[in-house]
């Protein structure tokens, strides 16, 4: 059955690679079908892969190679929650050693230029403190960071 909400990602030809990267990479993904275009198509060939479902951590995914008149940004982004250093660390590295590019407070990007948040709950949890002084320090901790470190958000949290 098709969802009735569907995220639809534009791809330059190599929507099925970022598919089946995201699959290998993150837990309750998977790759469905790749739709060929039946007739030739501004970015592309008859035959070629127009479209490929996908599932990205549950969420239903419509990648399509419509060329390359269109980038992603940092205007959607993907927010995954880890439970510990371990699962940042391999996320992380994961989606920055394949291509990706490191950027600031827990966000990168893949080598789609898909932006992605990797967002440990310890930091969260930090940063929404009742103690305003200890949330701060938590915040101005991750302001320095790229990939976040729990252990220095902690320590700093604790002052």
């Amino acid at each position: 059955m098709v969802s009735k909400n569907t995220i639809c990602l534009w791809y330059d030809g190599d929507a099925l690679d970022a598919a089946e990267f995201y699959a290998k990479t993150f837990p309750d993904s998977k790759v469905g079908a790749a739709q060929r275009a039946p007739g030739d198509y501004p970015a592309g060939k008859e035959g070629d892969v127009l479209t490929v479902d996908f599932t990205v951590m549950g969420i239903p995914c419509l990648g399509l190679n419509g060329g390359p008149e269109f980038q992603h940004s940092e205007a959607f982004s993907f927010q995954v929650a880890t439970d510990d250093q371990a699962e940042t660390d391999r996320l992380w590295n994961a989606i920055v050693g394949n291509g990706g590019q490191e950027s600031q407070c827990g966000w990168c990007k893949d080598k789609w230029g898909l932006s992605w948040q990797i967002t440990p709950r310890a930091l969260i949890a930090a940063t929404t403190d009742p103690d305003r002084a200890a949330a701060k320090r938590a915040f101005d901790a991750m302001m320095e960071m790229k990939k976040i470190d729990i252990a220095t958000i902690e320590a700093a949290r604790r002052g």
